[in-house]
């Protein structure tokens, strides 16, 4: 290929989604130098108008130093500047490199508006570092397909328009063009994979194979060839196996399909349900723990971000629950009822919606508990008592949701369940009709419909 220069830039950028706005990603390094200088030559020939956005991570002591001189150097070009400081503080054991890129796109795409685009500045050779970290963590077809050249991003888009240069092409650039740039230290430091393959292992790949980077980009392009092919069967396949309730899956269809491809629809899965996915162990044990589980059986695989739970033939794939909470009691005399562990609150409200106060209806009020089991509820006055956890079962209401649910009692009778069901204890009778109404974070997921507003 040719030596960089602007102009090759504007055949790639030809196919974009129509934005009104394009932000380079403008770190202050070689690479977002290079593209932000280049951008800002052919603006008159954009079809967006031109920003640069700098993201202060706040891990360093000279990252203000940093966001000033992204600041100036925009100035000289006429190019207008954001900039936003996060402040981040990893948790003890956490990558900070980790943390800063996740934080980073976060921020980036919090900012971006209907349709924007964001530019970064990932060339070949990153292409290659990503796709030879992925190999060292056994990722498949997708994870080796590296990064695309666009992808989403919040309401917009991610464009990497360098991906077909080497870092020396933009080395020449900057160079030539007498570009002032930042040098991160932590870009040396060699306790950081990336970093370690960058300056030890590809140095000694090119000087046996001093094409590596292209060859090894080419292989990424080939994996998001085969993942292109993957991903409309997947995504097929995940609507025919769908399970009884919204966003679960049956495992008995799952269990008909060959095993890749139900490895496969689980991959397209987690994603749909905005879940982290699996790494291979864990997608292992769904596999072989969750799924040829009985169907009475309470398997549960969880990592950060994730929990994956079956109830009869679904299988869900939930953000995790809160602690279980404890068994009470808890006095309810008047107004609303705030629960512990952000279980939400709980309203008395008379047939009409008029509010209503515990202890005025239910002398000498009302207590909550969380978890008790042998219960009865008569859920007409004429009716006859059931026991609640065959009420649970009949309703489909999965064993590790019960524990969540408040169960209202007056004195010692089950007078409500939740929101859902009113109990009418023997021989007790109380002058209003009423409901009660659970307003809780937990009632819109999913596996909590039936207790929904």
């Amino acid at each position: 290929m040719s030596a960089f220069i602007p102009e090759l830039l504007l055949s790639r950028l030809t196919d974009l989604p129509a934005a009104r706005s394009g932000w380079v990603a403008y770190s202050g390094g070689m690479d977002s130098s290079v593209l932000l200088h280049a951008l800002a030559t052919i603006r008159d020939r954009l079809a967006f108008a031109l920003g640069a956005l700098h993201i202060d991570h706040g891990l360093h002591r000279d990252s203000p130093t940093w966001a000033e001189h992204c600041a100036r150097t925009c100035e000289r070009l006429g190019v207008p500047f954001q900039t936003q400081r996060l402040d981040l503080t990893p948790a003890r054991g956490a990558s900070p490199e980790a943390v800063a890129r996740q934080a980073r796109y976060a921020a980036m795409a919090a900012l971006l508006g209907a349709d924007d685009l964001l530019f970064t500045a990932q060339h070949r050779d990153d292409q290659a570092e990503t796709l030879l970290l992925a190999l060292l963590r056994g990722s498949g077809p997708a994870g080796l397909a590296a990064m695309p050249l666009v992808a989403p991003l919040g309401h917009g888009w991610l464009v990497r328009p360098l991906l077909e240069f080497g870092r020396a092409d933009l080395l020449a650039y900057a160079q030539n063009r007498n570009l002032r740039w930042l040098e991160d230290p932590s870009n040396r430091d060699l306790r950081f994979d990336r970093n370690f393959l960058r300056h030890r292992i590809l140095p000694r790949l090119a000087e046996r194979w001093p094409a590596c980077a292209t060859s090894i980009a080419r292989s990424a392009a080939h994996c998001a060839e085969a993942q292109a092919i993957i991903d409309p069967i997947a995504r097929k396949a995940v609507l025919e196996v769908a399970g009884h309730r919204p966003g679960t899956l049956s495992i008995a269809r799952l269990l008909e399909l060959e095993l890749p491809l139900r490895k496969a629809v689980l991959r397209q899965w987690f994603p749909d349900q905005d879940r982290v996915p699996p790494d291979a162990g864990n997608l292992g044990r769904i596999l072989t723990e969750v799924m040829t589980a009985r169907a009475d059986a309470n398997p549960l695989v969880a990592w950060p971000g994730c929990e994956v739970r079956r109830y009869r033939d679904d299988l869900f794939a939930m953000a995790p629950l809160p602690p279980v909470p404890a068994p009470g009691p808890i006095r309810w005399n008047k107004g609303v009822l705030s629960l512990p562990d952000g279980l939400g609150r709980l309203e008395l409200i008379a047939r009409d919606g008029q509010d209503l106060d515990p202890q005025a209806v239910f002398a000498p009020g009302l207590t909550v508990r969380f978890g008790k089991k042998s219960l009865f509820c008569r859920r007409t006055r004429n009716g006859r008592r059931r026991p609640l956890k065959k009420l649970y079962q009949e309703q489909g209401v999965p064993p590790w949701i019960r524990t969540y649910v408040p169960l209202i009692f007056a004195q010692d009778d089950l007078i409500a369940v939740g929101n859902t069901w009113t109990c009418y204890p023997e021989g007790v009778a109380w002058d209003r009709e009423f409901r009660i109404r659970w307003k809780s974070e937990l009632c819109r997921r999913p596996a909590f419909a039936m207790f929904g507003p």
